[in-house]
Parts: structure tokens; sequence; C-alpha cells
């Protein structure tokens, strides 16, 4: 085994998928969690719940991999709650219900979902649990964390907040997630989650999940955790099988045509288009909505107010184009969304694995299109080396396209000019300034005197001398011509 190296909780992975699946009644776990499952609708197990549950439940440590839309989440609250069973009670007292299990998510929506989720599987006991996420006021927050909660959902800078105003206590944490641990071990989230870390007892159970895991993750994830046990239900990055992915080559101009089109075509209710900006999200769903989609935007300058009430609208099937960011492409759990559209190829290729995880969740199918231009070259090289699968691009014919604007103009010249003529304005002349006014006296040229006699207002009086105490050489200075009825400055003094 290398250095790096993790060791496996399975010996073949093809065994377990072929596997036939177990049921939730099988494991050792409390009546209550079983019959809050079974109001969830879930019977069986899907293979990282199989895999993951038991090693949870005996208090090891786990680095759990699979595709989206395997039940992760289910993977590690489940098995958690049951463990924390034995700290249950009705008390009111805020010291009885310290936080004793920490889950912390990436972004607010995911943050969301999983505490929706842990809610649900808590229902019939007394364990209590909530979240906490930026965008709204910390007010509310604080009462709920200082009335106590065992299961604390956050995300890590609103987690911070609360941790530096006291609101909350992790010194008898037991139980730490990081969910989507890819994105929460990068560099972005790396300083907050080391503070985080501080404020934890040094003995505790780490569970890291994520549908991606790169080598330099795991290497970085072995400092956080004792021992682990690697589980893998499919090959790393692996995308799920359901979703059918086209690469289209398009030119960014009729890139919105093309998602049109193909909805047309398909005959497809819903989709999520995402795209790399935030601005670029909030001009495209202008656009869409202009052509008479039901359509939201969701990204980061959004309120956390409007982006939670955009993405429930979407889930009750009142927009039929959610334009995202990839605050979206993670973990959230849209039931049978049919498709996904990358309008912009990702930046980071772990993103494609988990925007197209959106669709073809629990074993459904889906369709994930995405439409590359000529300066994305290098981004789906990216995407093929980690897929580990040979990318073809698929040309597209638009129907309904129009011939650019220079065309069609040329094209109805050649039809009908004449009907062209009648219909555009004439041409303008061109801009010409108009000519000066002529005066004959100012136009005409310098004429001399024909005496040479000197100007009338440089007359002086005859004999006139210098002025007292000046030199003889120096002459009086001239007068000049008033102007504006001016007064006319006096004469130098005779002596």
């Amino acid at each position: 085994m290398s250095e790096n190296a993790l060791p496996s909780a399975q010996p073949d992975i093809a065994d377990i998928e072929e596997a036939a699946p177990a049921r939730f009644d099988t494991l050792p776990l409390d009546p209550k969690l079983i019959r809050a499952v079974a109001d969830s609708g879930y019977l069986t197990m899907t293979p990282i719940q199989a895999k993951a549950i038991p090693i949870v439940l005996a208090g090891k440590d786990v680095m759990g991999a699979a595709q989206t839309g395997t039940g992760k989440t289910a993977a590690f609250s489940i098995p958690l709650l049951q463990r924390m069973l034995k700290h249950e009670n009705p008390s009111v007292s805020p010291a009885r219900h310290p936080v004793r299990a920490l889950v912390l998510a990436p972004t607010r929506e995911l943050a969301d979902q999983v505490a929706e989720n842990v809610k649900k599987y808590a229902k019939h006991t007394h364990l209590r649990s909530t979240v906490v996420f930026g965008g709204i006021d910390m007010k509310p927050q604080t009462a709920t964390l200082k009335a106590g909660v065992e299961v604390l959902i956050a995300t890590p800078g609103r987690l911070l907040d609360h941790i530096e105003a006291k609101n909350c206590v992790l010194n008898q944490v037991e139980y730490v997630v990081l969910d989507e641990a890819d994105r929460m071990l990068d560099i972005g989230f790396l300083p907050d989650l080391q503070r985080i870390l501080s404020f934890l007892p040094k003995t505790r159970q780490t569970l890291l999940f994520s549908a991606t895991f790169s080598p330099e993750i795991k290497r970085l994830a072995q400092s956080y955790l004792q021992d682990p046990i690697l589980v893998e239900t499919a090959r790393p990055n692996q995308t799920a099988s359901t979703v059918e992915q086209r690469f289209i080559s398009v030119t960014d101009d009729d890139k919105r045509a093309v998602v049109k089109q193909i909805l047309k075509e398909r005959s497809l209710s819903q989709a999520i288009v995402f795209v790399n900006s935030k601005l670029g999200a909030a001009r495209l769903a202008r656009s869409f909505e202009r052509d008479g989609l039901r359509t939201a935007a969701l990204h980061g300058d959004k309120s956390q107010d409007e982006r939670l009430k955009s993405l429930d609208a979407f889930k009750r099937g009142e927009v039929d184009l959610l334009v995202a960011t990839d605050v979206a492409a993670r973990g959230l759990d849209i039931a049978d969304l049919p498709a996904v559209f990358n309008f912009d190829v990702p930046f980071n290729a772990e993103d494609y694995v988990h925007r197209i995880g959106r669709t073809g969740r629990a074993g459904a199918s889906g369709l994930a299109v995405t439409l590359v231009a000529k300066s994305d070259a290098r981004l789906v090289a990216d995407i093929e080396k980690l897929i580990k699968r040979k990318i073809d691009l698929d040309p597209f014919e638009l129907q309904d396209s129009r011939p650019p604007r220079f065309e069609r103009h040329r094209q109805e010249d050649d039809e009908a000019p004449a009907a062209v003529a009648a219909v555009r304005p004439a041409p303008r002349a061109p801009f010409r300034p108009p000519a000066p006014p002529k005066d004959p006296f100012f136009d005409k040229p310098y004429e001399s005197s024909a005496s040479g006699e000197p100007p009338a207002w440089e007359k002086t009086k005859a004999g006139a001398s210098p002025a007292k105490g000046l030199s003889s050489y120096i002459k009086p200075k001239k007068q000049v011509a008033a102007l504006f009825g001016a007064k006319r400055s006096p004469a130098p003094a005779e002596s």
C-alpha cells in the first residue's frame, strides 16, 4: 500500500454495485429512526448507505465518495442520530442540549437542505437541530442556539460569527461532518475550517463526504481524520450512467437559441442553466424571461431570502428555468429534474461532475448538455482528464435561425431592390458648414495712406518736447484709438 493510500471498506466496487440492496430495517437502528426513514419513503439503502452506515455506527472516521444523487446525507445523518440517542432527553434546559454533532456545508442552500433531512429523520426523537448561515438576521439564530441544540448545521462564515459572539459552545462536540468535503477543504474555506476545528475537542469522530476527491484533497484530509476508512461505491469522479451527456459546438451568440430549441424538441418541462458569473446569470435570466420562459436567477449577489424563494418556486414547478452559478451545483436535491445545461463550461472540472449530478438522481434518467465555444478547448480537456472519457463535440443546426443582419440586407437588396429602395429613407447629403457672411469693408485689402502721415491718434502737437525728466531719445507714449466709447487717455505732460 502506498504512503497516501487509505484502507478501503470493500475489496471490489463492482461486487457492491451488483449486490442486492439492503433494507434499512436490517440495521441496528432505534425503532424511532426506522419509523422516520419509512415515513420518508425509503425502504432499501443505496450502495454508499449500505457501506458507510455500519462503519459510522462503529465509531470509525470515514471518507465517503459516491456519485451525486445517491443519498450521502442519509449515509451520515442517520447513524449519527442513532449514536446521539444516548443523550436524548425531554428537558427544556439549554444545558441539557449542548451541541453534539456539527455538520459543515459550503453553501447556504446545501446547509438548509441537510437541515431539512436531519429534522425529518429526528422527528420522532427529542434531539434538537438547527441551521445557521449568512445572508439573514442573526437574532433568530442566536435565540435558537441559546435554547440548546444537539445537531448544528452551518456554513463556516456564519458559524464563526456565532462563535465570536459566544452564542454557541462547541467543547462537547463528538461528531464532525464535512459535506461536499472537496469544496470545504478548498483554499478559500481552509482558513475558516482550521479556526473552527481549533474550538472542537481533539477526540471526535470525523466524516467526509463528497462526489469528487482529488489525490491532494485525500492527503490534506488525513491531517483531520484518525485512521479513516475510504468508502467508494464507484470509480472516483465518475458521472452517473443514467445521465445522457452531450457536448455541442456552438458560438456564443447562438447559445440561447440552442437551449430554447432543445427544450422544445425534448419537451422538457424544467431545467437548470449553469453559468460562471453572477452578472451573467442575472442577464441571461432576464433574456429568457423576455423569450416567454418563466425564469429565476440564483447567485451569490441575491439575498438569502431571495435565493430560497427562487429555489422553492423551482421545486414547486412554478419556474421553468433556474439560471444559476455554482452555488446550486452541489448537494441540491431536486426531484425528477429532467435536464441541466452548462451554458458556460465550468472553470473547475470537478464542478462539471457536480453540475450534471443535479439530474439523473436516485436512478432516474436525465440530460446534461454542455455548450462549447472555441475558447473552451482547454476547459473541455480538463473535464476529459477528470472523467477519463473522450469527449466528442456534436454540431447543432438551428431550425428557426435567421441569417446575420448584413446578410439579410444583402438578400433583400438582391431579391427586391425597388421595394427596399422605396422603404429605406433617401441617403442624406454630406454635411457642409454654412458660408461666412460677406462684408465689403472687412473683405477689402489694407491700403496705406497716400500722404504717409501717421494715424490721427498718433499725431502730437507741433514742437512738443518730451516729458520732463525723460531723455530726448525716448519718444512719448503713443495714443491708442478709443474702443467702445472708452475715454481717451490724457496726453503726456508738456514741459
